[in-house]
């Protein structure tokens, strides 16, 4: 085994997921990502945890699905038990959720219907809310479908992905809080970005008594990703355009070229160049769908390229994201339930020219640099 892949593995029980003696922890592993599940057995075992393990099959998700479409045939969409009291009572008995992606096809679901997503999405809330009260964390081991995704040689994939992972996550924390800080004690933010051949972005949203997010990949800093590196917030009143030019998949789709138009805090009018279709099913899903759950910064410079896939993508420095849908808990003050949706999805810009991020007002990024880097242009 390589060696990497045990670090991998300690990192995750050890940094991210925090692990200790006697925590039930649940573990799903994809289909290719079997060696990192092999290695976080073992070192869920050293720390005398309890384990069960999941199958977490894209594939055999996509044959449910696809069942459940054959046996609504003269209706309009099948129908779910929208109370799944096994998956539910799985997570509502467990102390830690770590979620090994790596699966055999990054599009095995590509044929099933958005109407059919939303509806199993709906079904399922209980249950995904169940896992997010774990301490959850979700990774994936590099395999060849990824790695096919991205773009890249295998062996290539292998080196970013742990160019990623293997970071020294303290030093990133300590920088990333100046962020947060700034995010923490600001009331508006404005993103403004300049294109020749598409949609300008021109978008602005309130930030006030809202608590940024130092994503550094551990539950200790309400970070449920490995890798991470970002530092995100919830925003709300949001108003202006946004361009989204990285491409990415929603849904086991290519969409690219997003943009949204807000009033009034609500997505009114959108466009994409490929995708639309998901796109709208998405914003279709319910009311929160149309509103921002989610403004994300990239921190992460360790990912230098964009590989379609949200998990690294929406980490990488020069870039911000903002997400429809579901609104993080820990972005909100106690006893205020944020925006609520069924749906989650990022949808990354690129920042590295002509851009600005604004705080009440501020620069606090030009063209990807943070006002505290070196090359921060006045």
């Amino acid at each position: 085994m390589d060696e990497r892949v045990r670090d991998h593995a300690e990192l995750l029980v050890d940094w991210s997921a925090r692990v200790e003696a006697g925590d039930d922890v649940v573990v799903s592993v994809a289909e290719d990502a079997h060696e990192l599940g092999v290695a976080v057995a073992e070192a869920l075992g050293e720390r005398g945890a309890t384990v069960t393990t999941l199958y977490g099959s894209d594939e055999v998700s996509r044959a449910y699905l696809k069942g459940a479409e054959a046996r609504a045939v003269g209706d309009d969409v099948p129908s779910f038990d929208d109370d799944p009291a096994v998956d539910r009572a799985i997570f509502e008995a467990a102390d830690v959720y770590l979620r090994i992606g790596g699966g055999r096809n990054t599009t095995a679901s590509a044929d099933v219907s958005s109407a059919t997503r939303q509806a199993y999405a709906k079904a399922r809330k209980g249950v995904r809310e169940a896992r997010m009260d774990t301490d959850w964390v979700s990774t994936v081991h590099p395999t060849r479908s990824l790695a096919q995704q991205a773009g890249m040689a295998y062996e290539e994939y292998r080196e970013f992905v742990y160019d990623a992972v293997l970071r020294d996550w303290e030093a990133l924390a300590d920088e990333m809080a100046r962020l947060k800080d700034i995010l923490d004690e600001g009331d508006e933010v404005r993103i403004v970005t300049e294109r020749d051949d598409a949609p300008d972005t021109d978008v602005t949203m309130s930030i006030a008594g809202r608590t940024a997010v130092n994503s550094a990949a551990s539950v200790a800093y309400d970070s449920h990703n490995l890798p991470s590196g970002e530092v995100f917030t919830a925003p709300y009143d949001t108003t202006g355009e946004a361009f989204f030019d990285v491409p990415m998949t929603i849904d086991a789709t290519r969409v690219r070229d997003v943009h949204l138009v807000f009033e009034d805090g609500e997505v009114v009018d959108f466009a994409a160049e490929t995708g639309e279709e998901v796109l709208a099913g998405v914003l279709d899903t319910d009311a929160g769908a149309r509103r921002l759950g989610e403004l994300g910064v990239g921190m992460n410079r360790g990912i230098d390229r964009f590989t379609d896939s949200i998990l690294f993508d929406e980490k990488m420095g020069d870039t911000i994201h903002m997400a429809v849908g579901r609104a993080y808990d820990a972005c909100l003050p106690e006893g205020e339930s944020g925006n609520d949706s069924a749906v989650h999805v990022d949808m990354i810009t690129d920042v590295s020219e002509r851009s600005q991020m604004m705080v009440d007002g501020e620069v606090v990024q030009r063209n990807g640099t943070f006002r505290w880097e070196n090359g921060f242009e006045e």
